[in-house]
C-alpha cells in the first residue's frame, strides 16, 4: 500500500531536521509538565519548529491550492497538521502568552 503523501512529507521534514525536533520534543515534554519553568524555551524554539513546519506544509499544497483542487489542499493541510499534533500536541500554543485573569486575582484576596 502506497504512503499517503502528508504522512511522506511528515516524515521527509523530520528526517532532514531531525536535530532540530529531537530538541523540541524534550522542550514539549517538559512544557508539558511545567509551563511555567518551560515556556521561555518552548515559545522561542517553537517558532522556529512552526517555521519549519508551515514551510513543508507549503510544499505540500503548493500545486493543489488553485482551482478545483483548493477544497483537497485544505483537508490535506488539514491531515498534515493533526499528524504532527500527534507528536505534539501543545504546538498550537507556540506564541501565545497565557495571562491571568484578573477576576482570578480578585477572587485571592
Amino acid at each position: 500500500m502506497p504512503v499517503q503523501k502528508y504522512k511522506k512529507y511528515y516524515t521527509l521534514m523530520f528526517d532532514q531536521n531531525k536535530e532540530l525536533f529531537d530538541h523540541f520534543a524534550k522542550i514539549h515534554h517538559g512544557y508539558q509538565a511545567d509551563p511555567s519553568a518551560w515556556s521561555d524555551q518552548f515559545h522561542q524554539v517553537g517558532q522556529d519548529i512552526k517555521d519549519v513546519m508551515r514551510d513543508w506544509e507549503r510544499r505540500l499544497c503548493s500545486g493543489t491550492e488553485r482551482g478545483h483542487y483548493a477544497q483537497y489542499s485544505s483537508k490535506l493541510a488539514e491531515k498534515f497538521w493533526l499528524e504532527i499534533k500527534q507528536e505534539f500536541p501543545l504546538i498550537d500554543e507556540v506564541g501565545l502568552i497565557k495571562k491571568q485573569l484578573a477576576h482570578s486575582r480578585l477572587l485571592k484576596k
